[in-house]
């Protein structure tokens, strides 16, 4: 009998096998020049999307289409994506009462997610985390409920090395060989903390806490809206955060490449008892080029 690894690599596999024709190759995503910059509130009804041209990249995991478009100013770049979802998540992990153990146990309910990863060097060729090669990649998170509450998308770093490293789990690779993935955040202060509760309080109790988010953990503001079935994220860093920790968009006359999940990048299985039985086994399946006009 298969474990959850195993089926989780089948159905990575069938689905980029059953969808590899709709997927389309070296997309170039045109980041335009604008003196007036949009509002971040996630609805992306600013008159400077509307000279945007967008571009459409299939995610065959969560089987959506994701719409992207980007436009800067002489400081700031900034994203417009939208993806359609059926209902909006805005719950995670909530801690739910047991009545029989009296105790709190963490709930099924799994908040909406979204994901950039971006390669840190010219080399790097591919960004899924069952990759071949090892890379590093600053990648951005936004979550529904523990970032974007404070208007913020989490910064963190993803490593996928060839050998066992501190804080890291092993994954096979597209080609079996065994590879080692570590994600860890920016410097700084997250947008959220847990807290663990004892005594009852209610039935349900929410886990995560909001903050202000500080330092290198800061740089990516993140606004989502959910209306009609569909996800609206606005996203915003400076060119140049001058943190190493960082993708800095330097050079204006050069390329960057990247990719975006609906689900958190993180390698897991199939999570069996959540509402979102998909939630953290996003992957990358198609690179894309950022390149500014």
């Amino acid at each position: 009998m298969m474990n959850k690894w195993q089926v989780f690599l089948v159905i990575v596999s069938s689905i980029v096998l059953v969808f590899s024709h709709d997927v389309k190759a070296d997309q170039v995503v045109k980041s335009y020049k604008t003196v007036q910059s949009p509002l971040l509130d996630g609805l992306g009804t600013d008159e400077v999307w509307k000279n945007a041209e967008p571009v459409t990249t299939y995610d065959p995991i969560a089987q959506v289409d994701i719409t992207i478009k980007s436009v800067y100013t002489d400081t700031t770049i900034f994203f417009l994506v939208s993806f359609p979802d059926t209902d909006e998540s805005r719950l995670h992990r909530c801690w739910v009462w047991d009545k029989e153990e009296k105790i709190y146990k963490q709930g099924a309910m799994r908040e909406d997610v979204f994901v950039f990863k971006w390669k840190m060097d010219q080399e790097t060729k591919d960004l899924s985390i069952f990759s071949d090669e090892s890379y590093e990649a600053d990648t951005w998170f936004w979550k529904a409920q523990r970032t974007d509450l404070v208007g913020f998308a989490d910064d963190k770093i993803q490593r996928l090395f060839n050998y066992p490293t501190r804080n890291s789990y092993e994954l096979t690779s597209k080609s079996g060989r065994k590879m080692h993935i570590q994600r860890q955040g920016d410097k700084g202060r997250s947008a959220y903390k847990s807290q663990i509760l004892i005594d009852y309080e209610e039935d349900m109790v929410t886990r995560y806490s909001s903050r202000q988010p500080e330092s290198s953990r800061a740089d990516i503001k993140a606004k989502g809206a959910w209306q009609d079935g569909r996800w609206t994220i606005e996203f915003a860093r400076a060119l140049v955060t001058g943190n190493l920790d960082d993708v800095n968009f330097r050079s204006l006359d050069k390329s960057y490449g990247f990719g975006v999940s609906r689900y958190e990048i993180a390698g897991r299985p199939p999570e069996e008892n959540s509402d979102q039985p998909l939630y953290g086994s996003g992957d990358i399946t198609e690179l894309l080029t950022l390149e500014f006009h």
